[in-house]
């Protein structure tokens, strides 16, 4: 299902969930995952073609507190950007050290391969 967001960030933002309850991406089947990001998608190409300003679009999912995640049921959030719309993300992008990333992804090869 798709719905206007009753807090947008910026006019047109949707938000995009699974009819049947899911709190967290953990309980999602592969399927569903793929049915709400493909429907995020098509509305993300709308929002391109809406009148609405749009030079481009962010989706967000918060998956867990930690995450920022409000409401526990999962939802994705569309929306469409300009410029000057005054949404800013805030974090600390910087380069990681080469033995880090690579320990880190020898992490996630294990929690892939426990699936």
């Amino acid at each position: 299902m798709a719905v206007m967001d009753l807090y947008p960030v910026t006019q047109g933002h949707l938000f995009v969930f699974p009819r049947a309850h899911a709190n967290s991406l953990e309980v999602l089947t592969e399927d569903q995952s793929v049915h709400l990001f493909q429907i995020a998608h098509r509305l993300a190409r709308a929002l391109y073609r809406s009148g609405l300003p749009c030079e481009g679009v962010n989706m967000f999912l918060a998956d867990g507190e930690a995450a920022f995640q409000e409401v526990f049921h999962v939802h994705l959030h569309v929306f469409p950007r300009t410029p000057d719309d005054g949404f800013r993300i805030d974090a600390d992008w910087r380069q990681r050290d080469r033995a880090e990333l690579d320990a880190a992804a020898e992490q996630v090869r294990h929690g892939y391969h426990a699936l």
